[in-house]
Protein backbone atom coordinates (compact mmCIF):
# COMPACT_ATOMS: atom_id res chain seq x y z
CA UNK A 1 0.00 0.00 0.00
CA UNK A 2 1.04 3.79 -0.71
CA UNK A 3 0.29 6.09 1.90
CA UNK A 4 -0.72 9.77 0.76
CA UNK A 5 1.74 12.13 2.28
CA UNK A 6 -0.03 15.11 0.52
CA UNK A 7 -2.90 16.28 -1.16
CA UNK A 8 -3.94 19.28 -2.81
CA UNK A 9 -7.03 20.40 -5.03
CA UNK A 10 -5.84 22.43 -8.05
CA UNK A 11 -9.18 23.56 -9.24
CA UNK A 12 -12.79 22.62 -9.38
CA UNK A 13 -12.24 18.48 -10.22
CA UNK A 14 -8.74 18.28 -10.34
CA UNK A 15 -6.17 16.98 -7.78
CA UNK A 16 -2.48 16.67 -6.74
CA UNK A 17 -1.50 14.04 -4.65
CA UNK A 18 2.39 12.83 -3.89
CA UNK A 19 2.31 9.39 -3.05
CA UNK A 20 5.14 7.82 -0.80
CA UNK A 21 6.98 5.29 -3.71
CA UNK A 22 10.96 4.96 -2.76
CA UNK A 23 11.25 2.20 -5.67
CA UNK A 24 9.15 3.52 -8.00
CA UNK A 25 10.78 6.97 -6.99
CA UNK A 26 14.54 5.51 -7.71
CA UNK A 27 13.12 3.98 -11.18
CA UNK A 28 10.79 6.08 -12.77
CA UNK A 29 11.36 8.28 -16.24
CA UNK A 30 9.82 11.14 -18.01
CA UNK A 31 7.19 9.90 -19.98
CA UNK A 32 6.21 6.83 -17.99
CA UNK A 33 3.09 6.33 -15.82
CA UNK A 34 1.09 4.14 -13.10
CA UNK A 35 -1.92 2.18 -12.93
CA UNK A 36 -3.37 2.58 -9.61
CA UNK A 37 -6.17 1.08 -7.66
CA UNK A 38 -8.24 2.43 -5.01
CA UNK A 39 -10.09 0.05 -2.75
CA UNK A 40 -9.53 -4.06 -3.32
CA UNK A 41 -11.72 -4.51 -5.73
CA UNK A 42 -11.44 -1.00 -7.15
CA UNK A 43 -10.84 -0.27 -10.63
CA UNK A 44 -7.68 0.02 -11.77
CA UNK A 45 -6.77 3.18 -14.15
CA UNK A 46 -3.44 4.85 -15.65
CA UNK A 47 -2.34 7.93 -14.20
CA UNK A 48 1.12 9.88 -15.98
CA UNK A 49 3.72 10.49 -13.01
CA UNK A 50 4.06 14.42 -13.05
CA UNK A 51 6.73 14.78 -10.90
CA UNK A 52 9.05 12.55 -8.37
CA UNK A 53 11.37 12.87 -5.54
CA UNK A 54 14.09 10.12 -5.33
CA UNK A 55 15.82 11.78 -2.42
CA UNK A 56 12.58 11.42 -0.42
CA UNK A 57 11.23 8.73 -2.42
CA UNK A 58 7.97 9.98 -3.38
CA UNK A 59 6.05 10.36 -6.85
CA UNK A 60 3.04 13.15 -7.78
CA UNK A 61 0.00 11.98 -9.61
CA UNK A 62 -2.58 14.52 -11.23
CA UNK A 63 -5.88 13.55 -12.02
CA UNK A 64 -9.17 14.97 -12.88
CA UNK A 65 -12.34 13.30 -11.18
CA UNK A 66 -14.67 12.68 -14.10
CA UNK A 67 -15.33 9.26 -13.12
CA UNK A 68 -16.62 7.00 -10.83
CA UNK A 69 -12.94 5.75 -10.00
CA UNK A 70 -11.26 9.26 -9.75
CA UNK A 71 -14.69 10.78 -8.13
CA UNK A 72 -13.79 7.95 -5.45
CA UNK A 73 -9.83 8.86 -5.41
CA UNK A 74 -11.51 12.64 -4.63
CA UNK A 75 -12.44 11.45 -1.65
CA UNK A 76 -8.76 10.12 0.03
CA UNK A 77 -6.98 12.64 2.20
CA UNK A 78 -3.69 12.46 3.24
CA UNK A 79 -2.56 9.73 5.54
CA UNK A 80 -4.75 7.74 3.64
CA UNK A 81 -3.60 4.73 1.16
CA UNK A 82 -4.09 3.21 -2.14
CA UNK A 83 -4.48 -0.49 -2.37
CA UNK A 84 -2.17 -0.93 -5.15
CA UNK A 85 0.53 1.36 -6.89
CA UNK A 86 1.97 -0.79 -10.27
CA UNK A 87 4.87 1.24 -11.85
CA UNK A 88 6.88 2.70 -13.62
CA UNK A 89 5.14 1.53 -16.74
CA UNK A 90 5.47 1.86 -20.41
CA UNK A 91 8.34 3.61 -22.45
CA UNK A 92 10.09 6.77 -21.55
CA UNK A 93 10.35 9.66 -23.13
CA UNK A 94 13.03 10.05 -26.52
CA UNK A 95 15.19 13.18 -24.30
CA UNK A 96 18.58 14.00 -26.55
CA UNK A 97 19.68 17.84 -27.61
CA UNK A 98 16.94 18.54 -30.62
CA UNK A 99 17.75 21.71 -30.81
CA UNK A 100 14.65 23.65 -30.16
CA UNK A 101 11.51 21.47 -28.37
CA UNK A 102 7.81 22.93 -28.50
CA UNK A 103 6.31 21.10 -25.49
CA UNK A 104 2.31 21.96 -25.60
CA UNK A 105 -0.19 20.87 -22.65
CA UNK A 106 -3.64 20.60 -22.62
CA UNK A 107 -5.62 20.95 -19.52
CA UNK A 108 -3.92 18.28 -16.50
CA UNK A 109 -2.05 17.21 -19.48
CA UNK A 110 0.51 20.04 -17.98
CA UNK A 111 1.30 17.95 -15.53
CA UNK A 112 2.79 14.98 -17.40
CA UNK A 113 4.48 17.03 -19.47
CA UNK A 114 6.38 18.78 -16.50
CA UNK A 115 8.95 16.19 -16.66
CA UNK A 116 9.49 16.08 -20.10
CA UNK A 117 10.12 19.93 -20.13
CA UNK A 118 12.30 19.45 -18.09
CA UNK A 119 14.68 16.73 -19.01
CA UNK A 120 14.29 18.34 -22.39
CA UNK A 121 15.65 21.43 -20.87
CA UNK A 122 18.45 19.70 -18.98
CA UNK A 123 19.54 17.89 -22.02
CA UNK A 124 20.50 21.20 -23.80
CA UNK A 125 17.22 22.04 -25.88
CA UNK A 126 16.13 25.72 -25.76
CA UNK A 127 12.21 24.79 -24.53
CA UNK A 128 9.53 26.61 -25.35
CA UNK A 129 6.12 25.18 -23.64
CA UNK A 130 2.20 26.15 -24.71
CA UNK A 131 -0.10 25.94 -22.42
CA UNK A 132 -4.00 25.46 -22.94
CA UNK A 133 -7.23 25.38 -21.33
CA UNK A 134 -10.86 26.28 -21.31
CA UNK A 135 -10.39 28.60 -18.67
CA UNK A 136 -7.73 30.51 -16.15
CA UNK A 137 -8.40 27.98 -13.31
CA UNK A 138 -7.69 25.08 -15.28
CA UNK A 139 -4.14 25.61 -16.06
CA UNK A 140 -2.38 23.66 -13.92
CA UNK A 141 1.79 23.23 -13.13
CA UNK A 142 2.41 26.44 -14.67
CA UNK A 143 4.78 27.56 -12.15
CA UNK A 144 6.99 24.59 -12.28
CA UNK A 145 7.16 24.81 -16.14
CA UNK A 146 7.94 28.00 -16.48
CA UNK A 147 11.33 27.45 -14.42
CA UNK A 148 12.72 24.48 -16.94
CA UNK A 149 11.16 26.16 -20.44
CA UNK A 150 12.88 29.28 -22.15
CA UNK A 151 9.85 30.69 -22.98
CA UNK A 152 6.17 30.15 -22.11
CA UNK A 153 3.12 30.36 -23.67
CA UNK A 154 -0.25 30.95 -21.96
CA UNK A 155 -3.30 30.35 -24.11
CA UNK A 156 -7.21 29.94 -22.94
CA UNK A 157 -10.21 29.42 -25.09
CA UNK A 158 -12.02 32.35 -23.14
CA UNK A 159 -9.18 34.42 -23.14
CA UNK A 160 -9.80 35.27 -19.46
CA UNK A 161 -5.30 34.43 -18.98
CA UNK A 162 -2.51 34.46 -21.57
CA UNK A 163 -3.93 35.04 -25.24
CA UNK A 164 -7.69 33.81 -26.17
CA UNK A 165 -6.73 30.96 -28.67
CA UNK A 166 -6.38 27.77 -29.14
CA UNK A 167 -3.04 25.68 -28.27
CA UNK A 168 -2.57 25.15 -32.37
CA UNK A 169 -2.40 28.99 -33.06
CA UNK A 170 0.77 29.52 -31.40
CA UNK A 171 2.36 26.56 -32.47
CA UNK A 172 1.82 27.26 -35.80
CA UNK A 173 2.94 30.57 -35.29
CA UNK A 174 6.38 28.80 -34.19
CA UNK A 175 6.52 26.64 -37.33
CA UNK A 176 7.10 29.84 -39.51
CA UNK A 177 9.93 31.02 -37.93
CA UNK A 178 13.27 30.49 -38.99
CA UNK A 179 14.49 28.38 -38.08
CA UNK A 180 11.48 26.37 -37.34
CA UNK A 181 11.48 23.73 -34.40
CA UNK A 182 13.02 20.50 -34.29
CA UNK A 183 10.76 18.69 -32.60
CA UNK A 184 7.22 19.14 -30.67
CA UNK A 185 5.35 17.18 -28.07
CA UNK A 186 1.82 17.48 -27.07
CA UNK A 187 -0.06 15.86 -24.37
CA UNK A 188 -3.96 16.38 -23.78
CA UNK A 189 -7.24 15.38 -25.11
CA UNK A 190 -7.35 13.62 -28.22
CA UNK A 191 -8.69 16.44 -30.52
CA UNK A 192 -6.09 18.37 -29.20
CA UNK A 193 -3.46 16.18 -29.92
CA UNK A 194 -4.63 15.43 -33.59
CA UNK A 195 -4.76 18.75 -34.51
CA UNK A 196 -1.24 19.85 -32.57
CA UNK A 197 -0.32 17.17 -35.51
CA UNK A 198 -1.96 18.16 -38.26
CA UNK A 199 -0.39 21.82 -37.50
CA UNK A 200 3.20 20.80 -37.98
CA UNK A 201 2.94 18.19 -40.52
CA UNK A 202 2.57 21.15 -43.12
CA UNK A 203 5.90 22.15 -42.03
CA UNK A 204 8.00 18.78 -42.18
CA UNK A 205 7.88 19.14 -37.61
CA UNK A 206 7.61 15.79 -36.06
CA UNK A 207 5.67 15.75 -33.22
CA UNK A 208 5.31 13.02 -30.04
CA UNK A 209 2.22 12.65 -28.13
CA UNK A 210 1.55 11.03 -25.16
CA UNK A 211 -1.93 8.86 -25.33
CA UNK A 212 -4.14 7.87 -22.45
CA UNK A 213 -6.26 5.19 -24.08
CA UNK A 214 -8.44 2.37 -22.14
CA UNK A 215 -5.77 0.49 -20.01
CA UNK A 216 -7.06 -2.42 -17.52
CA UNK A 217 -3.59 -4.50 -16.85
CA UNK A 218 -0.74 -2.19 -18.28
CA UNK A 219 1.22 -4.95 -19.31
CA UNK A 220 -0.59 -5.71 -23.05
CA UNK A 221 -1.85 -8.61 -21.84
CA UNK A 222 -5.99 -7.78 -22.30
CA UNK A 223 -5.47 -5.41 -25.16
CA UNK A 224 -7.84 -3.03 -24.27
CA UNK A 225 -5.49 -0.18 -24.99
CA UNK A 226 -4.30 -0.98 -28.57
CA UNK A 227 -4.28 1.97 -31.34
CA UNK A 228 -3.50 2.08 -35.05
CA UNK A 229 0.20 3.33 -35.49
CA UNK A 230 1.63 3.35 -39.30
CA UNK A 231 -0.94 0.85 -39.94
CA UNK A 232 0.20 -1.31 -37.06
CA UNK A 233 -1.26 -2.41 -34.27
CA UNK A 234 0.62 -1.22 -31.11
CA UNK A 235 -0.22 -1.39 -27.45
CA UNK A 236 0.26 1.90 -25.60
CA UNK A 237 0.86 0.62 -21.94
CA UNK A 238 4.08 -1.54 -23.82
CA UNK A 239 4.74 -0.06 -27.01
CA UNK A 240 4.08 3.97 -25.56
CA UNK A 241 2.61 5.44 -24.15
CA UNK A 242 4.12 8.39 -26.66
CA UNK A 243 4.00 7.30 -30.39
CA UNK A 244 4.74 9.46 -33.76
CA UNK A 245 1.90 11.76 -33.54
CA UNK A 246 1.73 11.51 -37.82
CA UNK A 247 1.20 8.39 -37.71
CA UNK A 248 -1.46 7.78 -34.49
CA UNK A 249 -5.53 6.97 -36.15
CA UNK A 250 -6.77 9.51 -34.20
CA UNK A 251 -10.25 8.95 -35.26
CA UNK A 252 -10.06 4.87 -34.46
CA UNK A 253 -8.45 5.83 -31.01
CA UNK A 254 -11.15 8.54 -30.27
CA UNK A 255 -14.31 5.45 -31.40
CA UNK A 256 -13.09 3.15 -29.12
CA UNK A 257 -12.31 5.19 -26.24
CA UNK A 258 -16.51 5.45 -26.38
CA UNK A 259 -16.42 2.02 -26.34
CA UNK A 260 -17.99 1.90 -22.79
CA UNK A 261 -19.06 5.26 -23.08
CA UNK A 262 -22.77 4.25 -21.33
CA UNK A 263 -21.61 2.02 -18.22
CA UNK A 264 -19.09 5.07 -17.58
CA UNK A 265 -22.55 7.53 -17.31
CA UNK A 266 -24.11 5.18 -15.50
CA UNK A 267 -21.41 4.65 -13.00
CA UNK A 268 -20.56 8.00 -12.72
CA UNK A 269 -24.39 9.03 -11.76
CA UNK A 270 -24.75 6.03 -9.59
CA UNK A 271 -21.73 7.82 -7.72
CA UNK A 272 -22.71 10.97 -7.92
CA UNK A 273 -26.27 9.91 -5.95
CA UNK A 274 -23.86 7.59 -3.71
CA UNK A 275 -21.47 10.57 -2.40
CA UNK A 276 -24.70 13.49 -2.51
CA UNK A 277 -26.32 11.00 0.29
CA UNK A 278 -23.33 10.41 2.09
CA UNK A 279 -23.35 13.66 2.64
CA UNK A 280 -27.08 14.47 3.61
CA UNK A 281 -27.06 15.95 7.25
CA UNK A 282 -28.36 12.88 9.65
CA UNK A 283 -31.72 13.88 11.35
CA UNK A 284 -32.01 13.61 14.91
Amino acid sequence: MNKILIKKQLSADVYEMVLSAPLIARSRKPGQFLIVQSGELGERIPLTIADADEAVGTVTIVFQAVGETTMRLALKNAGDSLDNTLGPLGTPTHIKEFGTVVCVGGGIGCAPLFPIVQAMKKAGNHVVAIIGARTRELIVFEERIRQFANETIIVTDDGSYGRKALVTEPLKELCFQTPKPDMSIAIGPPLMMKFCAATVREFGVPIMVSLNTIMIDGTGMCGSCRVSVGGETKFVCVDGPEFDGHKVDFDNMIQRMRTFKDREDEARHKCHLELKLTRLPTSI
